[in-house]
């Protein structure tokens, strides 16, 4: 089958590898245009780019889709048979979507209608999700609104950060578009309705959340909040949550929450620590207890929470003992707001 592929970051790459090495006909690849990343600020393609230029596939890089007419005029001409999206960062107009016969298809990396939008991965860690998955879905104007043709749920494990999350839910979002495209083309052209019909869709339905856009100040640690809390935005935001540490930023890049009924979802060599400290009666933030080959065992609104890894600023990403070295930390000493 034909496809033109939309997609941007290291997540689609994968997808694009599949299509390709199932025998699929790649047509074009559309992609954000090359941005400035790194020390250096050095204009530099988006990994999709690199990719498709390594497969030499051709590659068309709009500012917005919604206002380049050209690009839009030679994506027609590619005669694709339909469009396979997979995190591009646009929105596509319904001119776009109307252009292949057989439609255009997300791969979207949550359980729809839960955390549509950019982000998902990240909110479902945040909130505490206890599993996700990825839906193959129909596109339609609204954003991520529509029916889904496959879907395939993970459990989240507690000591998971995004990144982990994102690789799992990247190689089965690869998975399951394969495994699509048959079923697609099989159903073949025709009204839009009668199509999906034939596809026999799931129409998302319950309650929609929507994982909005980050900001700043989410990614600051707040050590008066839960344990749980705060070790899920460590995981969720990763490597990018922090807190400050005399004066210095602090990146908190693993933790270990110290509670009770989680216990046998730590670390081996954590469990015996749970217990060990009452829970409340001290200041948000403390450092409980310095631990050689462990971390920090710092005070919360509840359980305690063991740092195991993180970077302070103008330093390396470290672990215990070279951490506790660095902070030069003692039991009494606090985690402040900078």
């Amino acid at each position: 089958m034909k496809i033109l592929f939309w997609g941007t970051p290291e997540y689609a790459v994968p997808t694009l590898d599949a299509l390709h090495d199932a025998g699929h006909t790649v047509v074009g690849v559309v992609t954000q245009p090359d941005r400035r990343r790194g020390r250096g600020k050095q204009l530099a393609p988006s990994p999709v780019k690199r990719r498709a230029e390594e497969l030499a596939l051709p590659v068309f890089t709009p500012e917005r889709i919604r206002r380049d007419e050209d690009c839009k005029s030679e994506l027609a001409a590619l005669g694709a048979d339909a469009s396979v999206v997979v995190a591009f960062g646009q929105i596509l107009p319904k001119d776009v979507l109307q252009q292949p016969p057989l439609g255009c298809w997300n791969g979207h990396g949550s359980l729809l209608p839960r955390w549509r939008g950019a982000g998902p991965i990240q909110w479902a860690l945040l909130e505490g999700d206890e599993e996700t998955g990825v839906g193959i879905m129909a596109m339609e104007e609204g954003l991520d609104t529509g029916p889904v043709l496959l879907e395939q749920r993970i459990p989240i494990q507690l000591l998971e950060p995004s990144i982990a999350l994102a690789e799992r839910l990247s190689a089965l979002t690869a998975e399951l578009m394969v495994q699509a495209i048959p079923l697609i083309e099989a159903a073949g052209p025709g009204c839009e309705h009668e199509r999906l019909a034939r596809l026999n869709v799931r129409v998302q339905a319950g309650e929609s959340t929507y994982a909005r856009m980050l900001e700043k100040q989410d990614f600051q640690l707040d050590w008066s909040a839960s344990a749980l809390s705060i070790h899920r935005k460590v995981m969720g935001l990763h490597p990018g949550a922090f807190t400050h540490w005399q004066g210095k930023r602090l990146k908190v890049l693993r933790t270990e929450p110290l509670i009770e009924r989680l216990q046998d979802q730590l670390s081996s060599e954590v469990r015996n620590l749970v217990g060990q400290w009452p829970t409340g009666g001290y200041a948000p933030g403390s450092i409980l207890a310095v631990i050689e080959d462990l971390g920090l065992v710092v005070s919360s609104s509840g359980c305690p929470l063991l740092i195991r890894e993180a970077q302070l600023e103008g330093k390396a990403r470290s672990t215990a003992p070279v951490l506790l070295q660095q902070l030069k930390a003692t039991p009494g000493d606090c985690f402040g707001d900078g």
